[in-house]
């Protein structure tokens, strides 16, 4: 079953996390780094409860 829960909270966390960071003009990669590592992550946690959707 999908979990949007979950994804929700990794994305929304990551999201909080580099808004603040984006307050540091200093940390602006780290923010983007994070940033694309919870969409990859809630990414592939939904691939993997949903299956693939490039091969439906």
């Amino acid at each position: 079953m999908t979990d949007y829960e979950q994804m929700y909270h990794i994305v929304c966390a990551a999201m909080d996390q580099a808004l603040d960071m984006l307050e540091d003009k200093a940390k602006v990669e780290q923010a983007r780094e994070l940033m694309q590592a919870a969409l990859l992550e809630a990414e592939e946690l939904y691939i993997q409860t949903c299956g693939d959707p490039s091969k439906s």
